[in-house]
């Protein structure tokens, strides 16, 4: 066969592009030898064939001439005479249910999540791109269920939210025309160890020994509902009123007793199928988990059904042990519930551990009186409605998914399963590749995948073409395999036991030296390779307590691999001929280097926390600025401040300039909220007050500030203060001014010198004139009137 024509991946779309580009290097790399992939694995069936490459194909023509082989490239197969004949079936998608995305949550029915199911038929080692669309429509009812912790340390904060459904539904109106509210309340176990039994008055009335007015309160219950979910807001008032605390030993309380029943019990409840639903679990103590009711002695674990009695109290208390976060956390993803912790400042940091195991889920900090719960409540369904994350159900094990999200101006976040920062009516989009790691026994299997705390869903029919549509034709006993010595199927014989050659004609039992020259490769190279026996001129490879050995001269194996910590090819891998067929999202030669991203990605949505502190290098972050450390480089004492960080996003969101703008990285990088403000308020101590210039040398102002739930926001004073430009008028005449005032100074200060040399002469003349002393015979200025006169012509008598 000649060396086949690499096709170019980049022309092509989505897992086949990448099938491709993976087999190419294959191909080309056995194409020096004069054979390829299809041709080289000592296939002898037309499923192996199938299993080797999506690019095999098997032709099972009955006169295919000798010498050319069955499994091989298709363009091979077809220049050697097999057309028609052919097995090659291809990987595809297709769409059974595209109802279009809804632009708003109010009538008719409502579509957040396109398409809602497809099928897919994949062949081995093939995959297959589809794409989803999620959109958070507008004006979507919602329902609200509190669950209150109602022991004694909460009695002030029960006075606090007597009014909560009147005020929640003005802020709700905002956002919704469709809210409905409920209320429950929980302590814990009425039994010992978690009550009080002694003395006898202490069951009923377990204040007893408190000081007045606290000493009377209600018997210790474990969970009960008080209001179904209505939109009666002053109905929810008038119940809450009516409530009572109650009082229990421990300090520790029942909440995921409440939580569960909360979840699980709908008609009770009143979820609503078209709704968001919020749960939101108020409480100032830790609570009870799973195995903790081992103290009284209750070890029937909890089966996550509903148990409340006609008197809505949770009948199942003292039965039933407290359920595990995996039970919460499977029930709330197939109720569609958020829940929302509103824990005091105590408990917070227990309660954010609970929030990472459970997706979908908030915590917000309780002032002691909950008095702050309103805004929690706003706070946490604002962000729950800006986050779209995507989770998997039921996905078979021979299947490996891998993502990227299409979140905001197109822009692609490969490995990443979720988009933040979103608004209500933003549509995002995720391709997900799907591929086939094997073969089931089960030929079509089913998953879901669904927008956490969604209703909408997609379903995926995975069809896994593994089998061949030719074995559908097999003759038993066929009189074409040595007169019924095997079974004919799709082209070839397929040897009963015992029977050996290509139309079976062989028995074990035979010997013929001369048969022995078609089981060496070269002339002098050992039978078989010394790991099989030569019979019939076929190699019968021997069995290997390591794994299989196979191909025709028993040159292959599944175990002779490279290994990391002891595991062939790394665990996520094929030993394929000595060489390692990595799953995907694996590399390299022991396939222990991951592809994904997603567990570099740090709490700000950015690989390895951005900023260039980081990159991700096979599933971990390597830091690279220096003084960065942590799992994704997110601790780095000197890095810039987050006055430094936060002035980029701050130029780009909102004066629409900055590098960000210019490398359009600007939506990835920054995810805050901009709110633009005459004054900077005071947050407290988690909000960092900072000044910068920017090209204009104008001082911007701005407050970083990111709240209990993790959300950021960016106050930003709304007019920066830039320096005026000169006034000319103001400036010409300060100038005309100055030159006269310097004339004037000039002309006093020679005036003034003049005067003073005047007056220094004066006074020495003064004193020289007092000092002269005149002979008083003599005038000094009279001069006599005789004048003699030499007349120098004379020159007497001669």
């Amino acid at each position: 066969a000649r060396a086949p024509r690499l096709l170019q991946p980049e022309t092509m779309s989505g897992g086949l592009a990448s099938a491709l580009r993976a087999g190419g290097l294959l191909l080309l790399a056995a194409g020096l030898s004069g054979g390829n992939i299809c041709t080289t694995r000592g296939v002898n069936s037309c499923q192996q064939c199938l299993a080797v490459s999506p690019l095999c194909a098997w032709c099972f023509q009955e006169d295919l001439p000798s010498g050319f082989s069955r499994c091989d490239l298709k363009e091979n197969l077809v220049q050697n005479g097999c057309t028609d004949d052919l097995e090659f079936p291809t990987s595809s998608t297709t769409i059974l249910e595209n109802r279009p995305l809804s632009n708003k949550g109010s009538g008719g029915s409502i579509t957040q999540m396109s398409p809602q199911k497809i099928e897919l038929h994949l062949r081995p080692d093939d995959s297959q791109t589809f794409s989803v669309q999620v959109r958070q429509v507008e004006d979507y009812p919602v329902d609200i269920y509190y669950l209150m912790d109602l022991s004694n340390s909460m009695k002030d904060d029960l006075q606090n939210i007597q009014n909560l459904g009147t005020k929640l539904a003005v802020k709700m109106a905002e956002v919704t025309s469709n809210l409905r509210i409920g209320f429950g309340a929980f302590v814990d176990k009425p039994m010992p160890p978690y009550m009080y039994i002694s003395p006898p008055e202490a069951v009923t009335n377990p204040c007893y020994d408190l000081p007045p007015p606290d000493n009377r309160c209600l018997p210790m219950f474990g969970y009960k509902h008080v209001l179904a979910l209505t939109d009666k807001v002053k109905r929810f008032n008038e119940e809450v009123k009516k409530q009572q605390v109650s009082r229990n030993r421990d300090a520790p309380e029942g909440g995921f007793d409440a939580i569960i029943q909360a979840i699980v019990c709908d008609e009770k409840i009143g979820w609503r199928p078209e709704a968001s639903h919020l749960l939101v679990f108020t409480t100032d103590a830790k609570t009870h988990i799973a195995l903790d009711g081992r103290l009284a002695g209750i070890v029937m674990p909890n089966d996550g059904q509903c148990h409340i009695d006609s008197n809505n109290f949770y009948a199942a208390s003292t039965t039933l042990d407290y359920p595990s976060l995996g039970l919460m956390t499977d029930k709330l993803s197939q109720k569609n519930i958020n829940l929302i912790f509103a824990v005091t400042q105590s408990t917070v940091r227990l309660y954010q551990n609970y929030s990472e195991l459970i997706p979908g889920t908030t915590v917000g900090t309780l002032s002691q009186d909950s008095s702050n719960v309103l805004q929690i409540i706003l706070d946490s369904y604002e962000k729950i409605r800006s986050k779209v994350e995507l989770e998997v159900r039921n996905v078979p094990e021979e299947l490996s998914l891998s993502f990227n999200a299409t979140c905001l101006d197109g822009e692609v976040i490969p490995g990443v399963k979720s988009c933040v920062g979103l608004k209500m009516g933003d549509t995002v989009s995720f391709s997900i590749e799907a591929k086939v790691r094997g073969c089931p026994q089960e030929r079509q299997k089913s998953f879901t995948i669904k927008p956490v705390g969604f209703k909408d869903s997609l379903t995926v029919v995975v069809n896994f073409d593994c089998d061949c549509e030719c074995q559908r034709s097999a003759v038993p006993d066929s009189l074409l395999c040595s007169s019924g010595n095997g079974t004919f199927e799709c082209g070839m014989c397929r040897c009963n036991p015992g029977r050996l050659g290509s139309h079976c004609e062989c028995s074990e039992e035979e010997y013929s030296p001369s048969q022995q020259d078609n089981c060496s490769p070269r002339e002098g190279q050992p039978l078989c390779n010394q790991r099989g026996e030569c019979i019939c001129g076929q190699c019968v490879c021997y069995g290997s307590d390591f794994g299989k050995v196979s191909g025709k001269y028993c040159e292959c194996d599944d175990f002779s691999c490279v290994r990391f910590k002891g595991e062939l090819c790394s665990g996520h891998g094929k030993c394929v001929c000595g060489d390692c067929a990595c799953d995907p999202d694996w590399k390299g030669t022991y396939c222990n280097c991951t592809t994904r991203t997603d567990t570099c990605m740090s709490s700000n949505g950015m690989i390895c926390s951005g900023q260039g502190r980081g990159y991700c290098a096979c599933g971990k972050c390597v830091c690279t600025q220096p003084g960065s450390y942590g799992d994704t480089c997110e601790k780095c004492p000197t890095c810039p401040d987050a006055c430094t960080i936060k002035k980029e996003c701050v130029e780009c969101k909102k004066f629409e300039r900055g590098t960000l703008i210019e490398q359009d990285t600007c939506s990835r990088n920054c995810r805050d909220e901009i709110e633009s403000v005459q004054e900077l308020g005071d947050n407290g101590k988690d909000a960092v007050n900072c000044t910068y210039k920017d090209e204009n040398d104008c001082v911007v102002r701005f407050q970083y500030y990111e709240d209990s739930s993790g959300k950021s926001i960016l106050y930003v004073i709304d007019e920066p203060d830039c320096p005026k430009g000169p006034d000319v008028l103001v400036v010409l005449l300060s100038v005309t001014g100055a030159i006269l005032l310097i004339g004037l100074a000039a002309l006093l200060i020679w005036k003034l010198l003049i005067t003073i040399h005047d007056r220094r002469e004066f006074a020495k003349f003064e004193e020289e004139r007092a000092r002269a002393k005149w002979d008083t015979a003599n005038n000094p200025l009279y001069r006599g009137a005789t004048s003699t006169f030499t007349n120098i012509t004379y020159r007497g008598n001669s």
